[in-house]
């Protein structure tokens, strides 16, 4: 098993890894809009920080030599579903056909109070 750790995308801020390899498929913990070289959240509007979030992802990604084609499930999070239609405008930006499956849940709270954390299953190998 091989554990990632890239400067592309935010610290773990707790006791997890970035995201972990097994068996040909990379397990990525969610990403939320924090800025990899400060830590702080970035944006205050739904489109500002899914953006953000992609960016985090895509540099997880980059990390073990893949891109959003190889992502074949995402978990999204949201803070208010009413933002369900503008998320889906920005993660569209991301992921073309064809589209990873995906859950999208709204949520009661999310760390530093953002609105938006996705998480990524992708193929590596």
């Amino acid at each position: 098993m091989n554990v990632i750790q890239t400067n592309q995308a935010p610290a773990a801020i707790g006791p997890y890894a970035q995201g972990r390899i097994v068996n040909g498929l990379l397990f990525a913990s969610g990403q939320v809009p924090l800025d990899p070289s400060t830590a702080e959240v970035v944006g205050t509007t739904i489109e500002e920080q899914t953006k953000q979030v992609l960016k985090n992802i895509e540099g997880i990604l980059h990390a073990t030599g893949v891109d959003f084609s190889a992502v074949v499930k995402t978990t999204c999070f949201l803070q208010n579903m009413a933002d369900f239609t503008t998320f889906n405008e920005v993660y569209a930006t991301a992921f073309t056909e064809p589209y990873p499956a995906r859950s999208a849940v709204e949520v009661a709270r999310l760390p530093k109070e953002v609105l938006v954390e996705i998480e990524v299953i992708a193929k590596v190998e």
